[in-house]
């Protein structure tokens, strides 16, 4: 009897291997929360997990959409979340001085966070309906700029410099795939380089003060050098294999700041040490390069683009936030999804896996 023939017709053609690994990375997750919070499922850890159980369900649910369905859904998905954003200044909420999200009552809703897959899918259907004859011309440059620059800058003003990086991340990683020249990529490189001084003027002050703390966090030990100070000293303290569970002290005697949220993988060296670390880092790997292998199995331009842009776009999330925490880049609000507390970014990554499980299903032989 082959396997098929006792799963579900629904939950057929699964990666289970994959979803395994996305259940043990968050599972992880949950056991580091729980230590966060001193040993306690509350406030942290439970209400996780029940996000992470909602939005493993609809992983699996978008991946019974086909890659026909997304190709269809791509420009007018984007076009409802551009809209969004454009609701977000007129009546967004505001919390920690950002206007990020639209209160809807029972839920508060941020649209950035959806635009990071959705770039991804609009700019690969862009280039999906553009004849390969025009790829080194103009008209295969302008538009996808738009696409990404649109969004790119409504959230930059709400302000969140983040996650408009992400977006512009995620698009532009799209366009390099599908063929565009490199001088145009080496030419905008030098033209931001040599716009930096003036977009460091038009900064706000949390933003510069970043920048600095990057350069040179010893500056201001107990200002805004003092997070990243903090999570170097937890990261170095675990040593090998750590302190132990429940015995990290830079979290339990609250010196860590955001030992829950931006610096959850500084809480889970500490108590878990380089070889905790290694494991983690290695399990998400494995997740981005099954994407990247979805992407090379994938039969349609668009499914290429698609997959490898949202493989990509999770390899942003991890690689940024390590960075970030290590002191490799500034801090710009990047948690580590599936780890870090809270749902916008837990929610973001598995719509991205559910995304790529139905273009592995379309691809896979009938």
């Amino acid at each position: 009897m082959s396997r098929d023939s006792i799963v579900p017709a629904p939950l057929q053609h699964l990666p289970w291997r994959v979803l395994a690994l996305v259940a043990a990375i968050g599972g992880f997750g949950l056991i580091v929360l729980y230590s966060a919070a001193g040993g306690s499922m509350t406030p942290w850890a439970l209400s996780q997990g029940i996000r992470f159980l909602m939005f493993i369900g609809l992983a699996i649910f978008i991946s019974w959409a086909g890659e026909a369905r997304l190709k269809m859904a791509a420009l007018p998905t984007y076009a409802v979340l551009v809209l969004l954003l454009m609701a977000v200044e007129l009546f967004g909420f505001v919390g920690g001085g950002s206007r990020r999200w639209l209160d809807l009552g029972f839920i508060r809703l941020q649209p950035s966070e959806l635009m990071k897959p959705v770039i991804v899918l609009a700019v690969a259907r862009f280039y999906d309906l553009l004849p390969a004859s025009e790829i080194r011309r103009w008209s295969a440059v302008w538009p996808p700029a738009l696409l990404i620059g649109v969004p790119a800058l409504l959230v930059l003003v709400q302000p969140d410099l983040g996650t408009a990086l992400m977006i512009c991340a995620g698009g532009i990683t799209v366009a390099f795939l599908a063929g565009l020249p490199l001088r145009l990529f080496g030419g905008a490189a030098l033209a931001l380089a040599a716009a930096f001084p003036i977009a460091y003027s038009l900064m706000h002050d949390y933003q510069r003060d970043r920048i600095t703390t990057f350069l040179n966090p010893e500056n201001d030990p107990l200002g805004t050098g003092y997070h990243i100070i903090q999570s170097k000293i937890a990261i170095g303290s675990g040593g090998v294999f750590g302190k132990g569970f429940l015995d990290g002290t830079q979290s339990h005697l609250d010196y860590l700041p955001e030992r829950h949220t931006d610096f959850v993988f500084a809480t889970m060296a500490e108590e878990w040490g380089l070889a905790g670390g290694v494991l983690l880092i290695l399990a998400y790997m494995l997740v981005i390069r099954w994407g990247m292998r979805v992407a090379g199995r994938a039969r349609s331009r668009f499914a290429r683009l698609t997959a490898a842009g949202l493989a990509t776009t999770i390899f942003f999330y991890v690689a940024i936030n390590l960075m970030m925490v290590m002191g490799l880049a500034p801090v710009v609000g990047i948690p580590l999804p599936m780890v870090s507390f809270g749902g916008s970014a837990m929610m973001t990554v598995l719509i991205c896996i559910g995304m790529l499980m139905a273009i592995d299903r379309s691809s896979r032989p009938a």
